[in-house]
């Protein structure tokens, strides 16, 4: 068995979606000659809640070692746990190297600064590494105009290239993520591929009976619901969904049992999902919770919903991984996203694309709208038990066959 260290500060039983990337692949690397050891940080360091049921999703094929950081300060100056831990992770990272045989080091991001680990650890030991995109590093901020996320352009632009220059393996969620990043830093490109999030199976197999669902003091409801975050390139499909929503109740053609939940929205800084249901008249139906759930809560809340919605992105790169978790939820799913996504492959070979709207740069919410409303009408009278989607054509998007795509990518930048 070759060994592969994982460096990502953030670890189960933290409740953030990165975790989820080394979480999945690592779970199943050991069934294709790779033995993952984890360096993270110990959850004492960590700012967000914790999620102890996480511990019940990860394999016991993961060895891991903990690492301390340093404390956020008050006032908080910074938050990123990349940063605060970085000169220890950098430490235990030279030690692990000197005293174990470590053929590979895989650092996924975000957090951005560690990618800088992967270099700086190659120049003293030698040891070929791969960065991993979970989300690109320089990116379009054109709908974000504070001083902040322009400062973290600047230098986003300066450390992308440093950290990834010497880099073996680019890996990423989808190859748009990441192909930019290698037009601008290499001549030659290295060794990449692209694998997505996926799903592992056993999630879904765990039924939490005793958990509060967000509707559960609304006996009489029909609840739709959108899980994750709200994302910046979301506002247009929200804004249609609602104004083509309105349309329809102002028409008679709108059952007033359905209830819209958004869970786990985030602190996103833009215009709140409940002041678009406002603009529309439509605030008694929305409902929003910005606090994180539980990961295995949440994938409960979407399979006891009566309908999934699941709303993307503009950009054409977003992958949208938690299509995976609204597919599994066995629930008729209602979709938004770029006809260029990935996501829409997916959807597509799981013939779960009856209620799937394909956004199209240029498209106008006046076009959206017109073609959503029937759209929604039949989401609203469709039988569960026509819901009978082709989840055999998951399996090539499942952790295990990302597990494998990574393993395969290893072996071929270590034998370069």
């Amino acid at each position: 068995m070759k060994t592969v260290l994982i460096i990502y500060p953030h670890w189960v039983p933290a409740n953030l979606a990165g975790v989820q990337r080394p979480r999945l692949i690592g779970n199943y690397l050991k069934h294709f000659g790779w033995d993952p050891l984890l360096l993270t940080v110990a959850s004492q360091y960590y700012e967000e809640p914790l999620d102890p049921l996480m511990e019940m999703t990860v394999s016991k094929d993961i060895e891991v070692v903990y690492t301390k950081a340093f404390n956020v300060t008050k006032p908080r100056l910074i938050g990123d746990i990349g940063l605060r831990a970085f000169p220890f992770l950098k430490k235990q990272a030279i030690e692990l190297c000197a005293k174990r045989k470590i053929d590979f080091i895989w650092i996924p991001i975000p957090s951005f600064y560690t990618a800088i680990l992967g270099r700086q650890l190659h120049d003293r030991t030698g040891i070929p590494y791969g960065i991993d995109y979970i989300d690109p590093w320089v990116r379009d901020i054109t709908n974000q105009n504070n001083l902040r996320a322009k400062l973290s352009q600047i230098v986003a632009r300066t450390l992308e290239p440093y950290a990834i220059k010497k880099a073996a393996l680019i890996t990423g969620v989808s190859t748009p993520y990441y192909q930019p990043a290698i037009d601008r830093s290499f001549k030659k490109a290295p060794v990449h591929a692209g694998m997505p999030y996926g799903f592992d199976p056993n999630d879904h197999m765990i039924n939490l009976d005793e958990i509060r669902l967000p509707w559960n003091d609304m006996p009489n409801c029909r609840p739709w619901i959108y899980a994750g975050a709200f994302l910046p390139n979301s506002h247009l499909f929200v804004q249609s969904f609602f104004e083509a929503i309105a349309g329809l109740k102002k028409a008679g053609k709108w059952d007033n049992t359905i209830k819209l939940f958004f869970v786990g929205t985030g602190p996103y800084p833009a215009k709140r999902i409940t002041a678009y249901a406002k603009d529309f008249g439509i605030e008694d139906i929305v409902i929003e919770h910005r606090e994180r759930f539980p990961f295995l809560h949440v994938l409960n809340f979407l399979s006891k919903a009566d309908r999934v919605m699941l709303f993307g992105s503009t950009e054409k790169h977003y992958t949208a991984s938690k299509t995976f978790q609204c597919l599994l939820s066995n629930r008729p799913v209602f979709s938004m996203l770029h006809a260029d996504s990935s996501a829409v492959d997916v959807i597509k070979s799981a013939r779960a694309d009856a209620f799937l709207f394909e956004y199209h740069d240029g498209d106008t919410t006046t076009t959206i709208v017109r073609q959503l409303n029937t759209m929604l009408v039949d989401l609203q009278n469709i039988d569960i038990k026509e819901w009978s989607p082709n989840l055999d054509s998951l399996e090539q998007y499942s952790s295990k066959q990302s597990a494998r795509v990574l393993a395969e990518a290893m072996d071929k930048a270590i034998g370069q």
